[in-house]
């Protein structure tokens, strides 16, 4: 799919606002509610945007302890790869999960409500015997950044058209 200015125009809109109403997004656009309404949609069901979600200040609700870990497997087949994701995709306290090249297999981010329960996790990962070779935590300490309004306009060279993947 080639995305356009005005496609740009819109995703940044509505990331920034997922409850923007269809004329302010129009109005962003710089075109009618209409043509503007159609192209989200076009958006919506070619998978560009896959979703609107609120942002949650987990500290407002309840201590939170957040942790990255590197996680590098035993071996490195295809099945052990894919068992292990299969693992980490059905544990909600796994906010997030990279499999990332270097000198380990994968970045995770965990959030729990103290440091024991998020041992208690990664003793649980390690029963289930799911190919853990080793893993480093990493507790955060404090947030400097993290962004969920992603830059799409700068994924284009100068603002160019680009296919979407």
């Amino acid at each position: 799919m080639k995305l356009d200015a005005i496609d740009l125009r819109i995703l940044d809109a509505v990331q920034r606002d997922g409850r923007i109403t269809k004329l302010a997004l129009a109005e962003k656009a710089g075109l009618s509610p209409t043509p503007c309404w159609m192209r989200l949609r076009k958006l919506e069901k070619a998978g560009v945007i896959t979703g609107y979600h609120a942002r949650i200040a987990p500290r407002r609700i309840a201590p939170v302890a957040s942790v990255m870990m590197e996680v590098t497997l035993a071996n490195h087949r295809q099945a052990d790869f894919e068992r292990f994701e299969r693992a980490v995709a059905a544990i909600p306290e796994i906010v997030a999960c990279w499999s990332v090249g270097g000198g380990v297999d994968y970045i995770l981010k965990i959030m729990t409500a103290d440091i024991d329960a998020y041992q208690r996790l990664v003793d649980g990962l390690l029963d289930r015997e799911l190919g853990i070779d080793r893993y480093f935590t990493y507790i955060v300490t404090k947030t400097v950044k993290e962004e969920t309004v992603l830059p799409v306009a700068s994924f284009t060279a100068s603002g160019e058209d680009r296919s979407a993947s």
